[in-house]
């Protein structure tokens, strides 16, 4: 584009100077005349319809990015789990194998799932302590639901593998507590796209043995 608005340029210039060699024979020369003029209008109307693609193109080019941006903005808000560090390395899975250990933690505490989906979780206490001071747990709380309160409620409630009755309701779905060396075996479907925190409820666990499974679209 830039190539041919100079060239009608240099076009415009010599039809100028044409013009005026004809204005020294005005009379022998008015056809010729005539001829300069339609031609120097041609040339005007098709460098500004020149101006103006070029304005469209630009305005056409800013549009398409501002609405990919846009779009690629929009995608980023809508995924779950997206400002939870290390989540962009974790797989999706359906078989989710976990391990409880003395120290009161899990040796994973990262998940991704797909949401809707059947998800079966093989839990594990790998410890050395008796059940009585180290019993283990998973018990997965619905989005939204208040950890410290469900700990804190759940450390009274031993007659129920310290799930508390009262907020049954926040729960997904759990193990039984575990003694050193035993297992358990649960399937749970995570029903809609979110961030679920599971968490052990034996007393004085869930400060830190807890953790986080996404669930995507």
């Amino acid at each position: 584009m830039h190539n041919h608005v100079k060239l009608l340029k240099n076009i415009f210039r010599r039809l100028i100077r044409l013009n005026f060699a004809f204005s020294l024979n005005n009379h022998k020369n008015k056809d010729m005349k005539r001829l300069f003029f339609v031609s120097a209008a041609a040339a005007l109307l098709f460098l500004a319809s020149c101006g103006g693609n070029g304005s469209n193109e630009n305005n056409n080019t800013t549009s398409a990015d501002t609405t990919s941006t846009s779009s690629s903005a929009a995608t980023t808000e809508e995924k779950p789990g997206a400002d939870i560090p290390g989540i962009d390395t974790v797989a999706v899975t359906d078989h989710i194998k976990l391990d409880g250990m003395d120290d009161m933690k899990y040796d994973r505490t990262l998940f991704k799932v797909k949401a809707g989906q059947k998800i079966t979780l093989d839990f594990k206490n790998i410890g050395k302590q008796p059940a009585a001071a180290m019993s283990h747990n998973v018990v997965i709380l619905k989005p939204g639901t208040d950890v410290q309160a469900f700990g804190e409620a759940a450390i009274p409630a031993a007659k129920t593998e310290h799930i508390p009755p009262s907020m049954t309701d926040d729960v997904i779905a759990h193990t039984k507590l575990l003694g050193p060396g035993q297992t358990d075996q649960i399937t749970f479907t995570l029903p809609d796209a979110g961030v679920y925190d599971f968490i052990c409820t034996f007393p004085g666990h869930f400060g830190t043995m807890r953790g986080k499974i996404v669930a995507e679209p």
